[in-house]
């Protein structure tokens, strides 16, 4: 096989720039920065990350490279490379949120782990090969486990990550299992080619069998129940920034190679998800797993009184919703679904970005430490305001727009005679449940007193400023929605999708 090496490193050097601004961030914290304070350290190699996100994104504008390389193993085409922007721009604000923080004196290391992590999810939502898939899995998940536990001084994050590790231990056995098991029946690794030879043939139970094994893997990889225990806790224990990256860049890269291997891969083994009309396939299993996401993501949340806790049964309900765009399985489906989870990164990464300043301040991310935050930051509390209430879906908030899409094309497109009308009434009826939990969010920021006497809370400028600039983001893309569907259906159009 005759490799075009000039043509591979083109369509890489995007991920080539991360990889070296990485390394450098290790050299420049350890030879250039050892006597600086921890938000010094946090500021500058901050800026660095970011610099090189921007180069990065750059790259990407400027000489945009698309290709099919090497059996799938690297696809590069409009949409991923839309996709990498919104990892990249996602990078940029986790590192911002960063500079809030001082869980940890290894500041280099933190942030070379953070951007080995985007490489991984830019690598992973490039990919239509099996083993490429896999690889780019493990890298994001032993670049997040690390993370996870890089606040030493805690317990809870030692537990977390320890949770975190053996839950993504079973779970890549169970995806590399049912990947195994595709391979030996089709003896391909592309996933288009894998798609070929499924069609027409009947019910296997050794293929029923792996698509159950491979779904589980990506059950855990999205946090859908029943496959979603280790969040809470990882959320939770995690220092802020890497839960933030978690529920924000891991959702978006996660649920974009879920799509495309049942789109692409499984295509001709959906089967049916319709009321009273259950057909053996990948879509009642997710199916299953949305309903599951959605009741137990919103009820568990009612209780918890963490606001991280809380953010992180959302991210189980949030999930939930994502998969009824995966299950309607149609090409309009494809702008609905990354409408959804671009918006919700945006989201929840301004909600988490709020609760590191409240964090910082305060100590702890219990309901009460919200207390009073509307006297002591209006900033601070408008902006979570709108958070809140977009993860809620209440218009003219771009989470509205993005469970509207979501719904209308699963009644429009999902199963025929509104199949999917139950999944969606579901849905609708468990977005009014999640109300009351972020209301009581809201209760203690705008109702409840100040249990400090009103302490103005400190942020530092840039954390603030990204906080404005997400919420104005939410914000602009609930009023004008066409700004991103506009963008999306562009880039679906140029692929040929």
């Amino acid at each position: 096989m005759n490799f075009n090496y000039a043509e591979i490193v083109k369509l890489i050097l995007p991920e080539t720039i991360v990889v070296i601004t990485a390394l450098a961030a290790l050299l420049f914290d350890l030879a250039m920065m050892r006597g600086k304070t921890v938000h010094q350290r946090s500021s500058r190699l901050a800026a660095l990350a970011g610099l090189g996100s921007v180069l990065a994104i750059l790259c990407i504008w400027l000489t945009p490279s698309y290709g099919n390389l090497l059996n799938g193993m690297l696809v590069v085409d409009p949409l991923t490379q839309f996709v990498k922007q919104i990892l990249l721009g996602l990078t940029i604000f986790t590192g911002i949120i960063s500079i809030q923080t001082k869980f940890t004196p290894h500041v280099g290391e933190y942030f070379a782990l953070l951007l080995l992590a985007t490489v991984g999810m830019m690598f992973l939502v490039s990919s239509e090969n099996l083993l490429m898939i896999f690889v780019a899995l493990e890298l994001i998940s032993l670049s997040l486990y690390v993370m996870v536990a890089f606040k030493k001084e805690s317990i809870q994050s030692a537990e977390a990550a320890l949770k975190y590790f053996l839950f993504g231990g079973m779970s890549a056995a169970f995806t590399l299992f049912g990947l195994s098991l595709i391979y030996g029946l089709s003896g391909e690794i592309k996933l288009s080619a894998i798609a070929a030879t499924i069609v027409g043939q009947g019910p296997d139970p050794l293929f029923l069998l792996a698509l159950v094994m491979t779904l589980i893997g990506f059950g855990f990889k999205i946090a859908a129940a029943p496959f979603h225990l280790w969040a809470p806790d990882a959320y939770q224990g995690a220092p802020t920034p890497t839960a933030s990256f978690i529920a924000a860049g891991s959702k978006v890269a996660s649920f974009f190679i879920l799509a495309k291997i049942v789109w692409i891969g499984f295509n001709g083994a959906g089967g049916s998800g319709a009321w009273h009309g259950f057909g053996s396939g990948w879509i009642p299993i997710l199916a299953t797993m949305a309903t599951l996401s959605m009741v137990l993501g919103n009820l568990a949340a009612i209780s918890q009184t963490s606001v991280k806790r809380l953010l992180a049964y959302s991210a189980i309900a949030h999930g939930g919703y994502a998969l009824i765009a995966v299950i309607t399985n149609h090409r309009e489906a494809v702008s609905s679904l990354l409408y959804y989870v671009v918006t919700y990164a945006i989201t929840v990464l301004g909600a988490f970005a709020v609760v590191t300043v409240v964090e910082h301040n305060t100590k702890g991310d219990k309901l009460s430490d919200f207390a009073g935050l509307s006297r002591r930051s209006p900033v601070l509390a408008g902006c979570m305001m709108i958070f809140m209430l977009s993860l809620a879906g209440i218009p003219p908030l771009a989470g509205f727009f993005g469970k509207f899409y979501v719904f209308a094309d699963a009644l429009r497109y999902g199963a025929k005679d509104l199949g999917l009308l139950w999944l969606v009434i579901l849905a609708i009826g468990t977005s009014a449940i999640s109300l009351y939990y972020y209301l009581q969010v809201l209760k203690q920021i705008y109702v409840a007193p100040s249990v400090d006497g009103g302490l103005k809370i400190d942020t530092a400028f840039p954390v603030q400023a990204a906080i404005v600039v997400l919420a104005g983001a939410v914000l602009l893309l609930g009023c004008l929605p066409n700004l991103l569907v506009g963008k999306l259906l562009a880039v679906l159009q140029r692929t040929g999708m």
